[in-house]
């Protein structure tokens, strides 16, 4: 069960914890692959370069149970435009076939099809989120939000990567 709409537009402030160790800088997520335009981008890019969504969640967490947050951000869609994917966006059938692989600081990945980003398919208002339960996620490192999963697992902490491409079928025997 999600519900997405603008932020509303409160100031919080976050003391950070002194058990936290000193980053050398913000964290950094770098988009690649099949694209015109590869970025290089910071949580506070993603909070200043494109619209903030909010994405009101409940999850099943397979060590904690059942988990209720509040994320924004921008669309994984529009950041994912800017980068200029090397698809022929006229031919459906061209777009179909990219693929989506979301990397998190821990090692964690996975994959999503272009086709559940895209308006003419399944127009998922997936978020690369800024801030959690109102909280700036600039230090932890944007996370990826899909709303529409019943199960956490594809919500990847501190992404520091997102690679798009196509993966070629396997040879025939």
């Amino acid at each position: 069960m999600s519900r997405l709409s603008p932020p509303s537009r409160t100031t919080t402030v976050v003391r950070p914890d002194p058990g936290d160790a000193v980053s050398a800088g913000p964290r950094r997520l770098l988009i690649r692959g099949r694209l015109h335009h590869p970025l290089t981008l910071t949580v506070a890019d993603l909070r200043t370069r494109w619209r903030q969504r909010r994405a009101e969640v409940v999850f099943d967490c397979a060590t904690n149970g059942p988990q209720r947050h509040t994320f924004d951000g921008p669309l994984l869609r529009d950041v994912m435009d800017e980068a200029g994917p090397a698809f022929d966006a006229r031919r459906r059938k061209d777009r179909s076939r990219y693929l989506l692989s979301v990397t998190g600081g821990d090692g964690h990945r996975t994959v999503l099809s272009w086709a559940e980003l895209d308006a003419d398919f399944g127009d998922a208002p997936i978020l690369l989120a800024t801030a959690m339960d109102a909280c700036p996620l600039d230090t932890a490192g944007s996370q990826l939000v899909v709303p529409s999963d019943r199960c956490g697992a594809r919500y990847i902490s501190a992404i520091t990567g997102i690679w798009l491409g196509t993966c070629e079928p396997p040879e025939s025997p």
